[in-house]
């Protein structure tokens, strides 16, 4: 082999290892039962509590499982941290219902089976994995509560994270009360 093909054969080798190792996050991801990670909420369950001496809520969040990156066309996947917040200092919240739905309004899983309970100050959290983008640009949760009266209503916020590289991304949402 002469060196100009040798040459040649070196440089396209390297130019498809370079644009194979700039993989764009476009790639659809085939997302496995292990990235869809569970929240073990069974000891947080309420086996039964005075319904007639607490008032309902409900609180919208939305949240973002991809964002766009240049086009429409260019999505970045991200880690999405739902925090729900008891702010009282003296009341248990109850929540019965924790329903997360994807950028058309369809439902993608319920995280309550049965009213599960948050104490004082205490935080509970859902953590959804980069690799479930099954939210899309624009998911959202809707979360039923039950709190006495003059307790103050949950707080509920997400965090949502990338990183590649040595570069970050990150940013907040917050919960609106809807009822």
């Amino acid at each position: 082999m002469n060196t100009h093909k040798f040459s040649a054969v070196v440089f396209l080798l390297s130019f498809g290892l370079f644009f194979s190792a700039c993989k764009n996050e476009t790639t659809p991801n085939t997302i496995d039962d292990e990235a869809i990670q569970t929240v073990e909420w069974s000891n947080r369950e309420v086996k039964s509590f005075e319904h007639d001496s607490l008032i309902d809520g409900q609180s919208y969040l939305s949240i973002y499982s991809q964002i766009y990156s240049y086009t429409k066309h260019g999505k970045h996947d991200l880690t999405t941290t739902v925090s729900l917040r008891n702010i009282s200092t003296q009341d248990t919240i109850y929540i019965t219902k924790a329903d997360y739905f994807n950028d058309h309004g369809a439902l993608i899983r319920s995280y309550t089976k049965k009213p599960i309970y948050i104490a004082p100050l205490e935080t509970i959290e859902i953590v959804i994995a980069k690799d479930d983008n099954h939210g899309g640009s624009g998911a959202n949760f809707i979360f039923d509560w039950k709190t006495k009266k003059q307790t103050p209503a949950p707080f509920f916020e997400a965090v949502m994270i990338s990183t590649a590289g040595q570069q970050g991304l990150s940013f907040t949402t917050q919960g609106v009360r809807t009822k």
